[in-house]
């Protein structure tokens, strides 16, 4: 693909040059040189190199909050997408966060002949059933324990919670013991060519299992298969994210509501950009806080539509500006007065936490909240009771 058919496929050609886009952008607020407008308008002129070996071609967080006040439906992040596979084959790949360990990753696992052990925290107090027509997505999770460990942060306690509440709700579901990563960052990078072997390889598996069913505890692999894979892949199958899960069997009078413990807190909620301005999904998870006796909840300043990005995208360009927005977003948390920040993406979470340590140059004062995910408050809310020794 060349500039001008990415320019065709995103509508950019109808772009106003009104300014709206870099007006609402998290990013362009702390970093000045950043513009999605002009970024559109070095491509319409044509400035191809001056695109896309401009390392700011990185920093654009793909948060969907330009595209939701574009008058003209220019799909910017899309754009940004597009273009970063371009700047790819010129050499440019942003700058990788954490060393660039889960770029690396990745990119190792679109090994034919990778074997893994990613099913070793599995223990019996969950149900899981090879028989199952329902698979739960684990994702990187196993991966993400020793990069985050020194910042608090367990993805693979996500997943324990996650298996927990699918139990409690008599779902005893499958899980594939090769299964890769999804893909996300390395199709949101430019990096098609391990993004599709990711996912053909997955693709594979999933059809070898014969689920008509997967269920994910993060956006980001939950808009990859239903959003990305579709224009890869055929996946003969339903996709849905817990939050919707759960809030679909709350609304059917679901046995889990009677079986949730009261939990005295005030908490407030951090709309994910992947599960909602991607793909909309802004009820399901407050629904569930409301049904957890004793939950208030507490709205910050921006949320919804409007909420802000946790700061980082595909973990590239992570900078002193990326740690400002969490300053910003976790300001906005602790002025509602809340305990809890809840969020439903284990990289916001790692965003925050990390910015709490506050290992950064700069060393900013930042709010300090505590922050779990959604998934985990719920399991937290089954209590004793949502455990099982049966293991099939």
């Amino acid at each position: 693909m060349n500039l001008e058919d990415i320019i065709k496929d995103t509508n950019t050609y109808y772009c106003l040059e009104c300014g709206k886009c870099t007006s609402v952008c998290p990013v362009a607020r702390y970093d000045k040189c950043f513009s999605p407008r002009m970024i559109i308008e070095n491509a319409l002129l044509g400035f191809e190199d001056e695109l896309v070996l401009d390392r700011e071609l990185f920093s654009c967080l793909t948060c969907y909050m330009c595209q939701s006040e574009c008058p003209s439906d220019v799909d910017f992040p899309v754009f940004v997408r597009e273009a970063r596979s371009l700047a790819q084959g010129k050499g440019q790949h942003g700058i990788c966060a954490h060393s660039g360990q889960l770029q690396s990753l990745a990119r190792l696992m679109t090994s034919p002949n990778l074997k893994q052990k990613r099913l070793e925290w599995l223990s019996q107090e969950h149900r899981v059933s090879e028989k199952s027509d329902v698979l739960f997505w684990v994702g990187c999770a196993p991966y993400f324990e020793p990069i985050f460990e020194d910042i608090g942060f367990s993805a693979l306690g996500i997943t324990k919670a996650s298996l927990k509440i699918l139990n409690s709700l008599g779902i005893e579901p499958k899980l594939l013991p090769n299964e890769r990563c999804c893909g996300h960052d390395a199709l949101w990078t430019g990096d098609v060519d391990t993004f599709k072997k990711l996912a053909e390889y997955n693709a594979a598996q999933i059809k070898e299992a014969g689920v008509k069913k997967i269920v994910f505890a993060c956006p980001e692999g939950y808009r990859t298969f239903k959003l990305d894979y579709p224009d890869y892949v055929d996946l003969d199958c339903e996709v849905q994210h817990i939050s919707e899960l759960l809030a679909e069997k709350i609304a059917e009078n679901s046995h889990l509501s009677g079986k949730l413990m009261e939990i005295k807190k005030k908490v407030t909620y951090q709309d994910p950009c992947r599960l909602g301005r991607h793909l909309g999904v802004y009820d399901a998870p407050r629904k569930i806080l409301e049904a957890i006796p004793g939950i208030e909840l507490v709205e910050m300043k921006h949320s919804g539509l409007e909420a802000i990005c946790c700061g980082t995208s595909a973990f590239t360009n992570c900078d002193s500006y990326s740690n400002a927005l969490r300053a910003e977003r976790l300001s906005e948390a602790v002025e509602t007065g809340a305990e809890l920040l809840i969020t439903a993406c284990p990289k916001c979470q790692t965003h925050f936490r990390c910015a709490q340590v506050d290992k950064g140059e700069e060393h900013r004062p930042t709010p300090k909240i505590e922050v779990i995910d959604l998934i985990n408050l719920v399991a937290d809310a089954i209590g004793e009771g949502g455990k099982s020794s049966k293991k099939k």
